[in-house]
């Protein structure tokens, strides 16, 4: 077996303990399945070469970074939740970089820019209400992953691997399913597909460092 088709293995198991633990409630599964799942995708990372590339070292950093921001979502208090919030955050920077180091079709990033906005606009009018003491942190979130959307969809459409849009987009997807369940409305069923976008958006990204690199 393959470096990085051990990762994929290890976080689909990881996923699947995880996904157990949230829907028995089982906090110790959970704590033990969600960092398996995390460092599955960053050892599939290093099978694709991210060692070998300044753009896979990038997209290797924004992983480690959402790993990090992963285990800091197993807590329930706020002070977790900003700190998750901030990982993924500056792992959006890292693949803002790495993406934005491609080359870049102008008006394709430009429509996307048009089409995020609004999208954003709509997502902040439903959430902001539910979380009125996070405006602000949540706001700049959105920003900052609007601004990987953006840049993903114009290297994609510059010739860039399809991983990377299609990567993107489900990870900003799977975000929904976050803030969803964190401030509208607590359920399994938010986990029940969030995490599985979640974790295949960054195994996806991480695949991209093998087209990038070939």
């Amino acid at each position: 077996m393959t470096l990085n088709g051990l990762g994929e293995l290890v976080t689909a198991v990881g996923l699947g303990a995880l996904l157990w633990g949230e829907w028995k409630d089982r906090s110790i599964v959970r704590a033990i399945g969600k960092p398996v799942a995390s460092a599955g995708f960053i050892v599939a990372a290093i099978g694709f070469g991210a060692l070998e590339s300044r753009y896979g070292s990038i997209v290797l950093t924004g992983l480690i970074l959402g790993a990090v921001g992963d285990v800091c979502l197993l807590g329930s208090g706020k002070g977790a939740f900003i700190a998750g919030l901030v990982s993924f955050l500056l792992g959006h920077v890292a693949y803002v970089i790495a993406f934005s180091s491609l080359p870049m079709s102008g008006p394709q990033a430009f429509i996307a820019a048009v089409a995020m906005a609004a999208i954003m606009v709509f997502i902040a009018r439903w959430v902001f209400p539910h979380a009125p003491d996070m405006r602000i942190p949540i706001g700049v979130y959105m920003l900052v992953i609007a601004a990987m959307c953006v840049v993903a969809i114009g290297a994609g459409a510059a010739g860039a691997p399809w991983m990377i849009p299609v990567g993107a987009v489900m990870f900003t997807t799977s975000d929904i399913a976050v803030v969803r369940d964190r401030f509208v409305s607590p359920g399994f069923v938010n986990r029940l597909w969030g995490l599985p976008l979640y974790y295949a958006a960054q195994l996806i990204i991480a695949w991209s460092i093998k087209a990038v690199a070939g």
